[in-house]
């Protein structure tokens, strides 16, 4: 399958193309993207299904948030696409990348191989 040429230039470096992910109640983000779900849903037999990788986007954030009577605390998982091709996993737990949780300097440096390397140094390469 042949995804969608981006429909900016590379040359914009200070646009970041984020994919937003709810973290799911067992606590995973899911890299997943071109289907749809819920009551409403139609199935297309053209739409297929892909994983988020440095073509599609430069970030995935998971976004989880407890709830007592409203949001009660938010946090987000900032996932570089760069480190999705590496794991090659269409999800991934939270609890294996605790420095990805609310690290807001990894969203900005997203594109940063060194820098991702050394956030996520346990299982990188």
């Amino acid at each position: 399958m042949e995804l969608a040429q981006p429909v900016y230039s590379t040359q914009h470096a200070d646009i970041i193309r984020v994919q937003v992910k709810t973290i799911s109640p067992s606590g995973s983000v899911r890299f997943t993207g071109g289907t749809r779900g819920g009551v409403d849903r139609e199935y297309k037999s053209g739409v297929k299904s892909y994983t988020q990788n440095t073509k599609t986007s430069d970030v995935v954030v998971g976004v989880r948030s407890t709830r007592s009577n409203g949001d009660k605390e938010i946090n987000f998982y900032f996932v570089p696409t760069l480190y999705i091709e590496q794991i090659k996993q269409k999800s991934i737990s939270i609890r294996k990348i605790p420095g990805a949780k609310n690290n807001w300097e990894l969203l900005e440096k997203c594109r940063d191989k060194d820098f991702v390397s050394q956030v996520f140094a346990s299982d990188y390469f």
